[in-house]
């Protein structure tokens, strides 16, 4: 596979790269130590007491702004695995049945080795190698970092220090997410934002295509999810679950549990993608645009224009 490329990451901007490379006629491998497409589109559904919840505990829904973007969105839509959610405004969509289906849809046709935790790439005289777990792959002829930012400069450090120092300067805001399920429905609105400790809480049931369970996932502020970072997880569960009854009674909820995003919210640097001609080597994520879904789906797509533009 000496001409193929390798992408370390199968998040959106991952994929995204990924379906662009492979649509234009490149051999492409995705390495991700997920057991399944979500990242920071994850859902996960629960089942307690009879009870079925189905939690969004990574994006609630994506904005749509850019032409390119929309057309995929709206190629996912015919497919029916997104549908717009206008309580979060008039460009919001979500995934249906839940945030991750876009990731699997793009996912299945491609070349994914999932739960393969990566432990570092090298270039030879021949091209890109990858150690995982069960060993290490190569020859590839390009590489692609399509990681969160705090990721990327271990992974690169010897090799491009460039893309080391700048992945170094715009790590994450971590968040505290808590997800909720009640036996009732809540006299709230389906989607609260920037709410004191509160930096959104969101209803998914109220969202198209979701199961009727009474799941709410609550996300912290990043400030106050950096300030308590190492708390417990049951002390979290109190502090956003009183957070968002000073808005309404709640009833004692079914299901409690608590997720924390250490690499959440991402501080943009202000470019498409990077890339080191001279290595072959790339890297794409929201990160280097804006901490949003669109943003790493971009990302993305810029990263394989820039490698298809080089390679001819």
């Amino acid at each position: 596979m000496t001409q193929g490329i390798a992408i370390i990451g199968a998040g959106m901007a991952g994929l995204s790269c990924a379906t662009r490379l492979t649509a234009a006629g490149r051999d492409v491998r995705l390495y991700d130590k997920g057991r399944r497409p979500s990242g920071r589109m994850a859902s996960r559904p629960v089942e307690v007491d009879g009870y079925r919840f189905v939690f969004d505990y990574g994006a609630q829904y994506m904005t749509v702004r850019d032409p390119g973007f929309a057309d995929a969105v709206q190629a996912w839509a015919r497919g029916g695995i997104v549908a717009p959610w206008p309580a979060a405004g008039d460009d919001a969509w979500v995934g249906t049945p839940g945030m991750d289906a876009p990731l699997a849809a793009m996912a299945a046709p491609l070349d994914v080795r999932w739960s393969c935790h990566v432990r570092g790439i090298r270039r030879d005289t021949d091209g890109w190698h990858v150690a995982h777990d069960a060993g290490e792959d190569g020859p590839f002829a390009e590489i692609v970092v399509a990681l969160p930012a705090e990721q990327v400069g271990p992974l690169v450090a010897g090799i491009d220090d460039t893309l080391a120092a700048l992945a170094d300067a715009h790590r994450s805001a971590p968040c505290w997410t808590v997800m909720l399920g009640f036996d009732r429905p809540l006299a709230l609105p389906p989607l609260i934002e920037r709410d004191g400790i509160i930096d959104s809480a969101a209803c998914n049931a109220a969202k198209p295509g979701r199961s009727p369970g009474e799941a709410w996932t609550i996300h912290a502020t990043p400030e106050w999810s950096a300030a308590h970072l190492e708390a417990e997880r049951d002390t979290v569960i109190d502090l956003l679950r009183d957070a968002l009854a000073q808005r309404v009674a709640l009833p004692r909820p079914v299901h409690a549990a608590a997720h924390r995003w250490r690499y959440a919210r991402s501080v943009p640097a202000g470019i498409g993608s990077y890339r080191l001609p001279a290595l072959a080597l790339s890297a794409c994520g929201d990160w280097l645009i804006a901490p949003r879904v669109e943003s790493a789906w971009l990302s993305g797509q810029h990263a394989a224009t820039a490698i298809l533009g080089d390679s001819g």
